[in-house]
């Protein structure tokens, strides 16, 4: 009986055992290695975080995140700048709780955006931007550009590159510039950087762009409303189809009689003269009277 209790606990005790929390890490501009931990969870415990590269020492977290006091994340030194391709090790203890995860960092790097984004008119009548990035030699910049709050053209351009020239711009128009920046394949690739600060160029075109919000408006409005007057349309036609439209013609003067008419084109005199200046003798007329023989 004791042997089946005590393998009834060495089949359910890993049932009972805490998971272990899931941490991610990303590497901030070269400089510092982030990480969160219970991203999907609602912490319950305080965890104490240490972490170490490959061959290196464990180091305990230097600047904790927080959360209603409760610890959710951590912000370590980075250290040497080829660290990201070593292994990264990552301890949270709590209590008799340890858990130890392991991750690779090569491509988890996110570098900071682009600042001093300046515009300028060049020599050549073309407008050239400039801006600065700490890692040059080997980040890749990325460029988006609209004119008068219009669609986005977006860029990329080449390992190193830190500037962009828009050929002879009109005069009356508002350009907006933005860049973002990431590690080139050749030097471990990474995802792109947040949008810099945007920098404008040109006339003030707010009212335009008003007007042409507006203009888009009364058009959505315009489409909405044309199907739903045609339906109603095709509705009242099906109902009312016995319905006619009957045109009545204007009733005439009424003229006089054909053998008077034409007297009323003629003169009084010879009018006159047509009448009779005769007369014949009268005939005595009686009613049938049947005689005898």
């Amino acid at each position: 009986m004791l042997n089946k209790l005590l393998l009834l606990l060495c089949l359910v005790g890993p049932g009972f055992a805490k998971e272990a929390p899931d941490v991610d890490c990303v590497v901030l501009h070269l400089e510092s290695v982030k990480c969160t931990w219970n991203r999907h969870g609602n912490l319950t415990v305080n965890y104490t975080f240490s972490s170490w590269f490959h061959h290196g020492k464990a180091r305990a977290c230097e600047m904790y995140l927080t959360n209603d006091s409760m610890n959710y994340g951590c912000i370590q030194p980075y250290g040497n700048i080829l660290n990201r391709f070593y292994t990264f090790y990552m301890q949270l203890v709590h209590g008799n709780d340890t858990f130890l995860t392991t991750d690779e960092l090569k491509s988890k790097v996110k570098l900071n955006p682009p600042t001093n984004l300046t515009a300028q008119k060049g020599s050549d009548s073309n407008l050239w931007f400039y801006w600065n990035q700490s890692f040059s030699t080997m980040v890749q910049n990325e460029v988006r550009y609209r004119t008068n709050y219009k669609k986005w053209n977006t860029f990329t351009l080449n390992l190193g590159k830190q500037n962009y020239c828009i050929n002879l711009p009109s005069s009356s128009s508002r350009y907006e510039l933005q860049v973002r920046s990431r590690l080139h394949e050749t030097c471990g690739a990474s995802g792109w950087s947040e949008w810099s600060e945007p920098v404008m160029w040109g006339t003030n075109k707010s009212t335009e762009s008003d007007h042409g919000q507006s203009s888009t408006f009364v058009w959505i409005i315009v489409y909405t409303l044309a199907p739903v007057l045609l339906l109603l349309m095709v509705v009242v036609l099906l109902r009312y189809e016995r319905f006619r439209i009957i045109f009545i013609r204007v009733v005439p003067k009424p003229s006089l009689p054909p053998d008077i008419e034409p007297w009323l084109q003629i003169s009084k005199d010879l009018k006159e003269g047509f009448k009779t200046n005769y007369h014949e003798q009268a005939c005595p007329v009686r009613d049938y009277r049947q005689v005898s023989q």
